[in-house]
């Protein structure tokens, strides 16, 4: 008498092969979703590079420039204003940035270490401030009693600490083994160097997730230059695009100092290049910490 053969397992519908409509559906999908981001960063790019007359005949944009000129970026990079607000974009995020990344792992790694002193109560304070974030003017009082009106410190102090980034590290901090803790002090190391000869090393992806936030955070604000500052020397990038975008065209001829070229100058060129000069330096920045990218936003989607 033969054994009965066991007949296989039904496979679930997710492991099937796609049918060659699914794979052509989804392929198609795909290259739309492409198209619909790509399209308009290049119309960007090449309505910057396009000749006035073309921008003006199209209505504002140009999709291939009949003539690449470096017009736009020559008008803004003449009245010197856009090379010092790009100075301070950048000086506020590079300090900014590793102000905040220094002052996060520090917090976290103290409130996800147990039996600190005061941890909860601490705890439930940066939890409020998320929940209930301070208004635009207690911030501004507290700026201005501490004297950190027009200067730099008042663009990036006042938001230091993000408690979102917070308990996103805290939580990462909180899954690393516990026994790595202990052998470190068997091993005589104190809490700053297990923080940073073993949390840190181990916390790569989360690191710089939480550093790719804070630097575009900083380099995409605008508002605190106007709130905090009133010299428009201190301006940054951002703030000077959204001068650029929202005034009147006689006042972007006056800033950009054309005043005798308002028959044939598009105000679009200058605005598409000062938005391609603002986005370049964030997708330079990313390649670099793309691989992290995955780890650390999964990373983030647990807390604790």
């Amino acid at each position: 008498m033969s054994a009965a053969v066991p007949e296989p397992a039904e496979r679930p519908a997710w492991m099937e092969k796609p049918k060659p409509f699914t794979q052509g559906a989804k392929g198609l999908a795909l290259v739309v979703t492409v198209l619909v981001v790509l399209v308009p960063f290049w119309v960007v790019i090449a309505t910057s590079f396009a000749p006035d007359h073309q921008v003006i005949a199209n209505g504002g944009y140009a999709v291939w420039p009949d003539e690449w000129t470096f017009r736009a970026y020559e008008l803004v990079f003449s009245g010197g204003q856009i090379p010092r607000a790009l100075a301070v974009s950048g000086l506020v995020t590079v300090v900014g940035t590793a102000f905040s990344l220094a002052c996060t792992v520090m917090l976290a790694y103290a409130l996800a270490r147990p039996g600190v002193v005061g941890g909860k109560p601490v705890m439930l304070m940066i939890l409020f401030t998320f929940l209930f974030p301070a208004g635009m003017i207690p911030s501004f009082l507290v700026v201005n009693g501490m004297g950190l009106r027009n200067t730099y410190w008042a663009l990036f102090l006042p938001v230091l600490i993000s408690a979102f980034n917070l308990v996103v590290m805290r939580g990462f901090f909180q899954g690393i083994p516990a026994e790595l803790f202990e052998s470190a002090k068997i091993d005589g190391a104190g809490e700053l160097r297990t923080l940073l000869t073993i949390v840190l090393p181990l916390s790569k992806a989360v690191v710089a997730v939480v550093g790719l936030f804070y630097a575009v955070g900083y380099w995409n604000d605008f508002f605190r230059a106007i709130l905090y500052t009133d010299q428009s020397t201190m301006w940054p990038l951002q703030t000077w695009m959204r001068t650029y975008v929202v005034q009147s065209q006689n006042s972007l001829i006056q800033v950009s100092g054309g005043v005798n070229e308002q028959i044939q100058f598009a105000p679009q060129t200058v605005n598409m290049a000062v938005v391609v000069l603002a986005t370049v330096p964030i997708l330079c920045v990313y390649p670099f910490i793309q691989r992290y990218f995955t780890k650390g936003v999964l990373t983030g989607a647990v807390k604790s």
